[in-house]
């Protein structure tokens, strides 16, 4: 033996696996882990990690495919023939009617904001993301109490003798599409506005001169102009709102509306599992539909702008239209923000008076603080090697894997709870009725969250802190506990934090995983609103708002 090779026996590689796995393995493990660059393997610890936490993510909506391929042809059938037309009708029409009011207040404002001379300056930048913090099912409490059969506006119209000769009885159902749409498109214009608005303050001023040079106004510009370039941010806030209206429970419920996920929760509390994988299918099938299109505006769009002569935007004197921008600012931030946190405080103020913050309130809120954290938790954890493996050692597996994490995301809690239901109780139920499977499908639903945080600091760390560790002898699995962490930590705990807040919020996985005796505080509003005991449903409204604060501030800040 050479003197060469007695070295490369007696020092191996730091690139070489640690685990030191079957020579056929070897090979067939590196050709599957190939990155970029040849010789670049993550090490066996590593890829297992990022590969299992995938797999678990994406098992629960597999295993709801799954099922449903069960269910026979008599069940489909039935479904088709009864229920899933309607569905169809009312959750497509309300999704597309949600998103293009949204889309135009949201662009609108984020016009006026940024580009105009506008009284109050940036202070409306975070004035107008406010409704971000309201979750909509308690936008939806707030106004039933004043919009609803007997709520304020109903009681103080009655007392009113002229009002009711001359408009009859107050006649608006907030039970019905037009309430619907008019609650959600309030709490979910944001999506839209924050976009934009970074798009617009982004934009080169150069390609505006031009444009005024050949004659346009300002309307023209905007149209032929500012709109092109918007269509990215318009399409990024679009589709996260047609998403969200695919998944909402909550709001909807609450107003006695149907579409898919309120009618699988129905179906789910009559017992009639295979007849909720049939229609989840059938969601999830829609979901991939907007993902779809998603995708394919993406490729069609071409719009591009250099920056080696970039010139920041001009801000526009509003001139005789600065009272009527201003008067649909302050309606828009008054019926979206200020009414609806009027009403809590209101009521929680009365719910205080009355005892609300009792011994079970705190109760509620310590479940609430617990399953939350500890999905907080277990998604730092486990986000981290899906991240690094992707970000350092790109290569089509390592794509996949972080690709099958997003499973849950896309998908309504109540389809998750519907996976996780199917899975613990067939196969693992010692763990059925805990509130572990809260805390599951909550790692499920929001992992991505706490992925996009990492991913985002971890970009900023030069590759060559790994490479000088590695070369040290460590494994990437050890360079990535001893160096990675210590370097991007904030940047794991603001995911985490973004992971607690909205797991303290979400509602249908919540109610389906719970068991008895657990509740939340989100499950608590969804009770006492049901039963119209505001007084006691106002209170914890009012802290998931305030505890909202914090993915609105980092929010803000990437925006």
């Amino acid at each position: 033996m050479s003197e060469q090779q007695e070295n490369q026996k007696n020092n191996p590689s730091p690139c070489q696996d640690e685990d030191k796995p079957s020579s056929s393995f070897r090979r067939f493990f590196r050709r599957f882990v190939q990155g970029r660059k040849v010789g670049s393997q993550p090490g066996m610890i590593l890829f297992l990690l990022a590969t299992l936490t995938g797999l678990v993510m994406a098992v629960p909506i597999f295993y709801v495919v799954w099922m449903s391929l069960f269910a026979g042809s008599d069940k489909w059938m039935t479904l088709i023939d009864s229920r899933i037309p309607q569905l169809l009708w009312n959750t497509i029409s309300l999704t597309v009617a949600v998103t293009a009011a949204a889309v135009v207040i949201g662009v609108a404002l984020a016009w006026i904001v940024n580009r105009t001379k506008l009284p109050g300056g940036k202070l409306w930048q975070w004035l107008l993301a406010l409704p971000l913090v309201i979750p909509p099912y308690v936008g939806a409490v707030t106004y039933i109490i004043v919009l609803g059969p007997r709520g304020w506006v109903a009681r103080e119209w009655e007392k009113h003798d002229w009002l009711v000769r001359l408009f009859g009885d107050f006649s608006f159902d907030i039970y019905s599409f037009f309430g619907v749409l008019f609650v959600l498109t309030l709490f979910t214009y944001p999506y839209v506005f924050l976009i934009a608005s970074a798009s617009l303050r982004k934009m080169n001023r150069n390609y505006e001169e031009v444009a005024r040079s050949q004659g346009l106004t300002t309307a023209g510009i905007f149209w032929k102009v500012n709109l092109p370039f918007l269509r990215p941010a318009i399409g990024a806030g679009a589709i996260l709102i047609a998403l969200y209206v695919l998944s909402d429970f909550g709001a909807i419920a609450m107003m006695r509306y149907t579409t898919f996920t309120a009618a699988i929760y129905y179906q789910m509390g009559s017992y009639d599992h295979i007849g909720a994988t049939v229609l989840s299918v059938v969601l999830i099938g829609l979901t991939l539909i907007i993902l779809w299109l998603e995708s394919l505006t993406k490729r069609k769009q071409s719009y591009v702008q250099s920056s080696n002569t970039y010139k920041e935007p001009d801000i526009l004197s509003l001139g005789k239209w600065k009272w009527p921008a201003m008067l649909f600012v302050l309606i828009i931030f008054f019926i979206s923000v200020l009414l609806p946190l009027s009403v809590l405080i209101y009521w929680s103020i009365q719910g205080v008076q009355a005892g609300a913050l009792d011994s079970r309130f705190f109760e509620y809120a310590w479940n609430s603080v617990k399953v939350s954290g500890l999905a907080a938790i277990i998604c730092m954890i486990i986000a981290l090697p899906v991240v690094y493996l992707r970000s350092r050692y790109p290569s089509k597996s390592s794509y996949f894997i972080e690709k099958i994490s997003y499973a849950g995301y896309a998908l309504p809690g109540v389809i998750v709870a519907l996976g996780v239901i199917f899975i613990f109780n067939n196969h693992l139920p010692s763990f059925y009725n805990t509130f572990y499977l809260i805390a599951f499908a909550f790692v499920i639903r929001f992992l991505p969250q706490a992925m996009q945080s990492t991913d985002a600091s971890l970009s900023l760390l030069s590759p060559r802190i790994d490479e000088a560790a590695r070369s040290l002898g460590h494994p990437p699995w050890k360079v990535m506990i001893k160096v990675i962490i210590p370097s991007i930590f904030p940047g794991i705990l603001a995911g985490g934090a973004l992971v607690f807040v909205s797991s303290i919020k979400e509602l249908p996985a919540t109610l389906l995983l719970r068991p008895p005796g657990f509740d939340t505080l989100a499950v608590r509003i969804w009770v006492e609103a049901s039963e119209a005991v505001y007084h006691m449903a106002a209170p914890a409204a009012l802290v998931i708002v305030v505890v909202s604060i914090i993915p609105l501030t980092y929010m803000l800040k990437k925006y």
